[in-house]
């Protein structure tokens, strides 16, 4: 019976795999959860913050320039965080209300045809005031008051009284 000589060191043993302890793969594994956890909730976060507000203040902001509305036009713009209407009328006079209908909120458009503002969702209809004309919404526009300093046109909101 001839014996045979194991070699000194054996590969295996040596391996990173089982030098890995149970409490390292641990580590290891709640790690990968963390990141993967990460990457998934970091766009749903962002999601959920409204963006800054980087109008010109909160009481005023630019809504157009002198040339850019042709007589009896209207033009939504950004007014802080929520939309506003500004009108051209005929005549040459600016007009401007909030954009936001007191319905359900839904967005706002000028009618030229009609010379009217329109709100899609319930075909509510407003004046050129603002007032209610027609239609669901409970409430007229919140009204703005419109100042031409050179070439720039901005709405301010107006003071509560």
């Amino acid at each position: 019976m001839t014996t045979r000589a194991l070699p000194a060191e054996c590969p295996l043993e040596d391996s990173p795999a089982q030098k890995l302890s149970r409490r390292s793969w641990m580590r290891v594994m709640l790690g990968a959860i963390a990141g993967s956890c990460a990457a998934v909730l970091y766009p749903v976060f962002r999601y959920l913050t409204p963006p800054q507000d980087f109008s010109v203040s909160a009481a005023e902001a630019l809504a157009a320039s002198v040339g850019e509305l042709a007589p009896n036009s209207g033009k939504t713009f950004r007014f802080g965080s929520r939309p506003a209407l500004l009108v051209r009328l005929a005549t040459g006079e600016y007009r401007s209300m909030s954009a936001v209908c007191t319905h359900l909120g839904c967005t706002v458009q000028y009618r030229p045809d009609a010379k009217q503002i329109w709100c899609a969702c319930h075909n509510g209809c407003y004046d050129l005031n603002g007032k209610n004309v027609s239609g669901p919404p409970p409430r007229g526009l919140d009204n703005y008051d419109v100042q031409v300093r050179g070439q720039d046109i901005y709405v301010i909101r107006k003071q509560a009284a």
